[in-house]
């Protein structure tokens, strides 16, 4: 007889939707044990801007991938599709289930479905790549990788010239596009996952991230970053370039005011929030279960519940 493979429960869904708290109280009702699949929370010190568990929470369940690297240590989805494997099955076998849980389509996707690591980084050539984009700008990169792998090239976004960067280099180094060796990747599942997301009318979704964000810059993002800044940590790295915290570098620098910086990071959270939606709403696999307010999120872990 055939064994059934182990069962893993998947929270994914954009930020500010409820993840968190709903995967916590699952995991008090299914004795089961965290998998953040957060492309920041794995970075210590990034706590308020990350809306990171508090340590109450952290300390009540049992979390994996929460500050396990210092801001200026790199870390990708596919490193982390291949750790998040291990944990899963390490999880599996002490008979707790496993609850992956986040916001980074790319680290959920490493996670479920496996993602190309690809080759180790080639310094000259990043050293190259990059000068260009310095002197020509991401337009240019572009042109280049239509040209090498087409493919990547549609799906590039010119916003994020270091994807565009890692793609030319994968090409560079290896002679093929990196689109061909995603797709000659192949993942033998040692489990089995379920995946769930809250389903929110937008406005009420738009409105939870901007109460969000006056809570974190309540609760001291700003002296955060200072405190980030003191470190050394900046925002040239891929840890810092991104939502919440580049805007409080701007202010830090007396780019924009106060009140410019928070209407930025709750508009620049909305359109992360958009293509975070864009890209789980793709995935048909994904169990939508629809919410009106936070106190039903009870009630939906208990019908996640029935159903896993």
């Amino acid at each position: 007889m055939k064994r059934s493979l182990p069962k893993v429960l998947a929270i994914v869904g954009p930020t500010a939707s409820g993840k968190t708290p709903l995967a916590i109280e699952l995991a008090g009702m299914l004795d089961g044990e965290i998998v953040s699949a957060d492309s920041r929370q794995v970075y210590k010190y990034l706590d308020i801007g990350t809306a990171k568990p508090p340590p109450s929470e952290l300390n009540k369940i049992p979390h994996h991938f929460i500050n396990m690297l210092d801001p200026d240590q790199d870390y990708s989805a596919g490193k982390f599709g291949i750790d998040a494997a291990k944990t899963i099955d390490d999880i599996a076998r002490r008979k707790k289930l496993p609850i992956l849980v986040g916001g980074s389509g790319l680290y959920v996707k490493a996670a479920i479905d496996g993602l190309f690591e690809g080759p180790g980084k080639d310094p000259e050539i990043r050293e190259h790549l990059e000068q260009q984009w310095k002197e020509h700008g991401a337009e240019e990169l572009i042109r280049k990788l239509r040209a090498v792998d087409p493919e990547s090239a549609e799906k590039s976004d010119i916003h994020k010239p270091r994807r565009i960067i890692r793609a030319l280099e994968v090409y560079y180094i290896t002679g093929k596009p990196i689109s061909q060796l995603h797709s000659e990747q192949e993942r033998v599942h040692s489990f089995s996952t379920h995946q769930f997301a809250l389903n929110w009318d937008r406005e009420v979704l738009y409105a939870m991230i901007n109460k969000r964000v006056d809570r974190m810059l309540k609760d001291g993002l700003v002296d955060e970053v200072k405190s980030l800044s003191q470190r050394g940590y900046g925002v040239h790295l891929n840890a810092l370039n991104t939502v919440g915290y580049k805007e409080v570098f701007e202010f830090l620098e007396g780019k924009i005011d106060s009140d410019t910086m928070g209407e930025l990071i709750k508009r620049n959270t909305r359109r992360f929030a958009k293509r975070q939606l864009t890209w789980f709403r793709a995935d048909k696999r994904i169990k939508w279960m629809k919410a009106g307010s936070e106190a039903d999120l009870h009630l939906i872990a208990e019908r996640i519940c029935k159903q896993f």
